[in-house]
Parts: C-alpha cells; sequence; structure tokens
C-alpha cells in the first residue's frame, strides 16, 4: 500500500474476491483505517474504521442492514447506524450529531481501489 498523495491519488486496498458479502474489512492507508463492506448487490462502500461515538476503530466489525433504502452499519459498541453512502449517522441513540467520512470506491477488474474523503466539509450535515 502506498501513502495517499495530496489527496487525489486512488490507492488499491484489496481485490473483490478478498470481500465477503455483509462482512467488513479493515484496511490501513497510511495511518488511517478504513472499513469496507460488499453488499449483496454487489456494491462496494467504504468508510472510516473510526466509531466518532467511542473512539474505537470497530466499524468493520459492525451489523450491515438496511434503513429504508438506505444500505447501513450499525457500530458494534453501542449500536448507532450509519448510512453506508453518505457516512450520516441516522440513529444517533441520543448523542450529537455525527458521521463517518466516506472514500470513493472504484473498482477496476477485480481491483478495489479508494479515493480519500473530502474532509474540509460534509455536505449532508451542511444542509
Amino acid at each position: 500500500m502506498s501513502l495517499i498523495a495530496a489527496d487525489t491519488t486512488a490507492v488499491r486496498v484489496c481485490r473483490t474476491h478478498d470481500l465477503e458479502i455483509e462482512r467488513g474489512r479493515a484496511a490501513l492507508i497510511g495511518s488511517e483505517q478504513v472499513a469496507l463492506f460488499l453488499l449483496r448487490d454487489g456494491s462496494i462502500h467504504a468508510v472510516s474504521n473510526l466509531d466518532p461515538f467511542s473512539g474505537a476503530h470497530v466499524i468493520s466489525r459492525g451489523i450491515v442492514g438496511t434503513k429504508g433504502e438506505s444500505p447501513t452499519v450499525a457500530s458494534p459498541m453501542h449500536k448507532q447506524v450509519f448510512d453506508l453512502r453518505t457516512g450520516l449517522c441516522l440513529d444517533t441513540q441520543g448523542k450529537p450529531e455525527a458521521h463517518l467520512l466516506v472514500w470513493r470506491v472504484i473498482v477496476e477488474g477485480e481491483d478495489v481501489h479508494l479515493l480519500p474523503p473530502d474532509r474540509t466539509r460534509h455536505p449532508i450535515l451542511e444542509e
């Protein structure tokens, strides 16, 4: 794995067959942990592995599900539910709003590449 240069370089993290349906996998990109999820429809989502509520790197161990049309992951710590597409916490369990950083996934053949998230803003929370 390589470090991300100027936050615009896609980094190859794994092959598609390294992922299991609805089972999270953690990847280390530089010093940052990313949680990857392969869903039943074949889509792959990548979010920060850091649970913003507990401070633990555990999101890859979360429970995959849906809320309405949104694919979700529930933190294994306190069960807050996050939208895998936006990173927005859909169920804060009474805590302040929080979100996961979302990494853009690019699949080329069987290789899974990630582009880093935009760390300057989170459009869903600003609306």
